[in-house]
């Protein structure tokens, strides 16, 4: 194939094969000794490479290097650093443009460097090297010792397909501006789970207080402690009429899910199994009491019953309590203190419903739940918005980098 299958108006040129020997030139990096390493100058390692496409020239190390070294081993804006040698097979080839001139630094021996003499795009080299024609050809080469290895003469032979000038810069500036749009999306992502977890803070009562720091307006009453005991009870009932229910699994990030779309590590039902299966009701809260301890807990709000292993503790509240509010409680960091007081076991540990009976929370107003567990739910509806909008431009990209190159 001579051209991508999609490309920008305006481009029908056939694309140049080339071997990434005849478009500049290879170096490794050096060796340094224990020694020197962690002082003198800045130093890109192996981290600094792995799943990324381009150096944070912010986060380097740092390596004593003599003149001579530092001149060798220079490292200037356009380079491409590929890893040489890597534990695992995936990390082997992997590479990183310098974006810039880096003064007094070097690079590691497990590191080799291409620099440019063919004038490609800076942009382009960034995607360049990782999609997948070049990702295949450089792991098929890869040779076996302790560690996964590639050599000069391997990245010499590397096939590429490259586009006139004008068509690189299109292309690279397409991918970067993906990149820097998945970038923000991830950050406001970060930012909302950072406020999130400030407010579960700030909303809930701490260090035995009755009311919390922060509160809606109108809101001034003191907040009343009770055990779950008062306010929940054991809706774990058996599906002893065989009921042909969908089954369903707990996960520590999801909560409840489809037990056929859990991992494997869940297993699958039989239908021998099904009579011992728990049957969970919509608005039912449901954990496992051997994981609890990692947040495998989750809240059902469908509309049908499912079932859940008989391992699995089900739970149901009164009309006290909003449970979005109890939920977003459950997920803070005081459930967790609770749950190590109370937990039993030698070998493993368990927190059953007899010990989440036990546990105590100070609760507001059904007026005032509603309106935290509002707020709450409002964050993590951003949340997950952010996450989608990743997931949709990272399939967006992964496309295009499958269709506009070659």
């Amino acid at each position: 194939m001579k051209k991508p299958k999609i490309r920008f108006k305006g481009y029908q040129e056939d694309w140049e094969q080339r071997k990434l020997g005849e478009l500049g030139s290879l170096k490794n990096g050096m060796n340094f000794s224990k020694e020197a390493m962690g002082i003198g100058f800045p130093f890109v390692n192996l981290q600094n490479i792995f799943g990324n496409n381009v150096i944070d020239v912010t986060n380097l190390g740092k390596a004593m290097a003599s003149d001579s070294q530092l001149k060798d081993y220079n490292l200037l804006n356009g380079d491409v650093l590929f890893v040489r040698s890597s534990v695992k097979l995936e990390g082997v080839g992997e590479a990183a443009l310098v974006p810039q001139n880096l003064e007094n630094t070097t690079y590691s021996g497990f590191i080799i460097r291409f620099r440019d003499e063919y004038g490609l795009d800076n942009n382009f080299k960034r995607f360049l090297f990782g999609i997948e024609s070049v990702r295949n050809q450089i792991m098929a080469q890869a040779t076996n010792s302790a560690n996964k290895n590639i050599s000069q003469t391997v990245l010499e032979n590397l096939c590429l397909k490259i586009p006139n000038k004008s068509e690189q810069e299109k292309i690279g500036l397409y991918f970067s501006n993906l990149d820097h749009l998945i970038t923000l999306h991830q950050r406001k992502c970060e930012e909302t789970k950072t406020l999130k977890k400030y407010m579960l803070q700030k909303m809930f009562p701490q260090n035995g207080h009755s009311v919390p720091e922060i509160r809606f307006s109108g809101f001034t009453e003191d907040w009343e402690q009770r055990k779950f005991a008062d306010f929940t009870w054991d809706a774990g009932k058996r599906n002893k009429e065989d009921l042909d229910l969908e089954p369903y699994a707990i996960t520590n990030e999801h909560g409840f899910i489809r037990q056929r779309d859990a991992h494997d590590d869940f297993g699958y039902m039989k239908d021998t199994d099904r009579k011992a299966y728990n049957i969970v009701q919509p608005n039912s809260f449901a954990y496992n009491p051997a994981r609890i301890n990692v947040g495998s807990i989750g809240y059902y709000k469908g509309v049908e019953n499912v079932i859940v292993s008989s391992l699995y503790e089900v739970f149901q509240t009164d009309n006290y309590v909003n449970d979005r509010f109890l939920w977003h409680w459950l997920k803070s960091d005081e459930f967790p203190r609770w749950i190590e007081k109370l937990q039993e076991g030698s070998v493993r540990l368990y927190f059953y419903y007899d010990k989440l009976c036990e546990c105590q929370l100070y609760m507001p107003s059904l007026e005032e739940q509603e309106k935290i567990a509002t707020f709450l739910d409002d964050l993590d509806h951003l949340i997950t918005l952010h996450q989608h909008k990743c997931e949709e431009l990272q399939n967006i990209k992964k496309f295009m980098l499958k269709n506009m190159f070659i």
